[in-house]
């Protein structure tokens, strides 16, 4: 599903025209709600020409703090599940399109290394999520190899440019 030769955001350029270009074919906008990624998504659309047609904010919310100010995730589901879990990442992708003026939303939240991982959670564990008006929220739990943080952040953004493609066909 990813690529692992990727080594810098250029290389989901190829990647983000054709996300940008469905979603300009569907006249519809994006929303990003990041953690791990902490704005690569966004950046990867927003480095495109003519991308302001499309996307229409992007949420960093790194913090369970912010996850809560800023996207309606409630902060017992957070101190329940975690931050990193499927529930959160459909409750931020779905708050991200709540609190946009988008239609369809993409949410992030992972472990991106090279610390922070558990057994139950190892560095590599990424959860994704694609909130859609009139649809319902799709999920993605991803386990990514551990080759490092730059390895890990890239696949992920790789993935959910990828969900939101599959979410537009």
């Amino acid at each position: 599903m990813t690529d692992a030769s990727l080594t810098k955001l250029e290389d989901l350029s190829p990647l983000a025209i054709k996300v940008l270009d469905a979603l300009n074919a569907r006249k519809k906008m994006v929303a990003t709600a990041e953690s791990c990624t902490g704005g690569l998504i966004a950046g990867a659309l927003t480095e495109i020409p003519g991308s302001s047609a499309v996307v229409d904010r992007g949420f960093v919310t790194y913090s369970n703090e912010a996850k809560t100010e800023m996207l309606g995730v409630p902060a017992d589901l957070i101190a329940k599940v975690g931050a990193v879990s499927k529930d959160v990442a459909i409750a931020m992708a779905e708050g991200a399109l709540k609190s946009s003026g988008a239609d369809i939303a993409v949410s992030v939240t992972g472990i991106a290394g090279p610390g922070g991982g558990s057994d139950e959670k190892p560095v590599g564990t990424v959860h994704i999520a694609v909130a859609q008006k009139g649809q319902p929220t799709t999920h993605l739990h991803c386990w990514f190899a551990d080759r490092g943080r730059q390895s890990i952040r890239l696949e992920t953004v790789q993935t959910a440019l990828t969900a939101i493609l599959d979410a537009l066909n």
